[in-house]
């Protein structure tokens, strides 16, 4: 795809941005920001717009990036003030159903901007995590809700446990956030597909083409063009959305280089196929309102 063919893509083709990240260092730790890195720093949601402008992007939904209440809490602030902002998926204590209740309450008390809930569990030290029994009760309590639940870094310790999870839990829609961090080494890459196959088997899940970068590896077309053509051939595009995971891709060319390389890629697709990928997708998933569709 050239660049002028991208840029009526851009002008025709209204895109809402699935997985986008704010964080202001002065509300929550964010103790997984490397101290002095280029992302230990607060990315406003006016940055943000000017990034999504940048590359014609209408919309976005917020993803939370810490697991508290005050990151949370942020979010929805954050949603309440700007129109651009379609919805948050945000955390509560999925160990403890009980709090997870509460949380939720309170979260959809007054608002409709939270959209769905995600849990960092490649920060979580219980490998079993999806499996607990406390969790799978919140889980519940979330497809009771229609809320789905976003699974970030699954692979290698979770994805696995994400089919499992779905064939427990048929009401609840899954998100796999970044396609489950797909690497790049050859013996890896194929295990790595065999799992999400087997994810994909189960028809309430779905798929981010999003946070596709590698430290060290090239973050190009060619470089990323197996794991999203395994996207196509497993989830297909009604069950794929794009997430340009801002600010994450700023050690990676920023927003502009991850929305030149997926928008290159998705326009090999037909017209009705990237309408899905671009906003049908999340707009159903995510119950997105009718201003952002």
């Amino acid at each position: 795809m050239t660049t002028e063919q991208t840029e009526q893509m851009e002008q025709t083709e209204r895109v809402v941005d699935a997985h986008l990240h704010l964080w202001d260092l002065s509300v929550s730790d964010y103790s997984w920001l490397p101290p002095g890195g280029p992302l230990h720093t607060t990315f406003t949601a006016e940055r943000a717009r000017s990034e999504l402008d940048a590359a014609g992007v209408a919309a976005a939904i917020l993803v939370q990036a810490e697991d508290s209440e005050a990151d949370t809490g942020f979010l929805l602030g954050q949603a309440g003030r700007h129109d651009w902002i379609a919805g948050v998926v945000g955390w509560v204590r999925l160990d403890d159903p009980a709090t997870a209740e509460r949380q939720l309450d309170r979260w959809r008390e007054g608002t409709t901007a939270l959209c769905g809930v995600r849990h960092l569990v490649h920060d979580d030290p219980r490998d079993d995590f999806l499996a607990l029994p406390g969790v799978r009760r919140s889980l519940a309590l979330l497809a009771e809700a229609g809320l789905p639940f976003d699974v970030p870094d699954a692979w290698p310790r979770h994805l696995d446990g994400v089919a499992g999870l779905a064939a427990a839990l048929p009401g609840l829609t899954i998100v796999v956030d970044h396609l489950g961090k797909p690497p790049r080494d050859r013996d890896s890459f194929a295990d790595w597909r065999k799992t999400l196959r087997r994810v994909a088997e189960r028809p309430n899940t779905v798929a981010k083409l999003s946070g596709l970068q590698v430290p060290g590896e090239p973050f190009t077309v060619d470089a990323v063009r197996p794991a999203v053509e395994t996207a196509f051939e497993f989830f297909g595009p009604q069950r794929l959305m794009y997430g340009g995971d801002w600010p994450m891709t700023e050690p990676f060319g920023g927003y502009g280089q991850a929305w030149s390389v997926l928008s290159q890629l998705l326009g090999e697709l037909s017209g009705a196929e990237r309408a899905h990928v671009l906003s049908g997708t999340a707009s159903v998933v995510y119950g997105l309102p009718e201003r952002v569709r």
